[in-house]
């Protein structure tokens, strides 16, 4: 069998805690396919939030999946740099 083609999902702009149950439910959905999360259009982060992704990365490792953050807005990048955390953390490659 060949590799499936990676699927993409922009995420919204507001990832704040009323954002977090339907960005999880929505990556639940999209588990077992190598994903794109599409961060360019991000202005807010919460911590929530950033639990949901990281929690998708480590199951995305786990899975052996790809799970890939593309275009992260500099919001993105001053939220996960003021939680302490580095941009691989939100990534996992395929085996």
């Amino acid at each position: 069998m060949g590799k499936t083609a990676t699927e993409s999902v922009t995420l919204p702009n507001e990832l704040d805690i009323k954002a977090a149950g339907p960005l999880a439910a929505e990556l639940l959905a999209a588990r077992g396919k190598d994903l794109a999360l599409n961060a360019s259009q991000i202005e807010r982060v919460g911590g929530q939030c950033l639990q949901v992704l990281l929690s998708a990365a480590a199951t995305w490792a786990a899975d052996g999946a790809e799970l890939t953050i593309e275009e992260p807005s500099p919001a993105f990048f001053d939220a996960i740099q003021t939680a302490g955390l580095d941009l691989t953390q939100f990534t996992a490659r395929s085996n």
